[in-house]
């Protein structure tokens, strides 16, 4: 049994575009001048926006965690602290269960992509060593990634 259209709509955003796009799809065109399929696409767009916008606050998250536990530079670690502050309430504001799962489905793939921009960035202020520490698999859960008050510790 599938849920009423505002419910989902209030809920999950993303839920709720993925189905009015497929809903909209499916509706027999009695009028050439509805553009059912570009209005379908256009809906889906608006959820795929959503779901952009979690992917790079995870990878932001992620990137300035590795910075936190393996660079050995004290002047920064407030500034990303800030970041991840910022990316965690930019997540809160997008994050539905249905992101929340694409999250997990995709974390391998997000770390990779925040592991390079780490790697690159400590590498420009001249920690290329600290970088052979930073493993291949991402090392940290949804669960800490999400949590308001959890941070890497820093490196020995």
């Amino acid at each position: 049994m599938s849920r009423p259209a505002d419910d989902l709509y209030e809920d999950d955003f993303y839920a709720w575009t993925k189905q009015q796009a497929e809903i909209i799809r499916r509706l027999p065109v009695a009028d050439n001048r509805f553009d059912r399929d570009r209005v379908a696409e256009e809906i889906a767009d608006l959820g795929k926006s959503e779901r952009d916008a979690v992917r790079s606050q995870v990878r932001r998250i992620i990137e300035h965690f590795l910075k936190l536990q393996y660079s050995p530079a004290s002047a920064p670690r407030r500034d990303w602290r800030a970041m991840i502050v910022d990316a965690r309430a930019e997540l809160a504001d997008k994050l539905t269960s249905t992101l929340r799962r694409h999250a997990r489905e995709h974390l391998p793939r997000l770390y990779s992509v925040a592991r390079r921009k780490a790697v690159l960035a400590l590498e420009e202020f001249g920690e290329a060593a600290a970088t052979a520490h930073i493993p291949q698999n991402c090392p940290y859960t949804l669960t800490e990634i999400f949590r308001d008050d959890w941070y890497p510790a820093p490196p020995e």
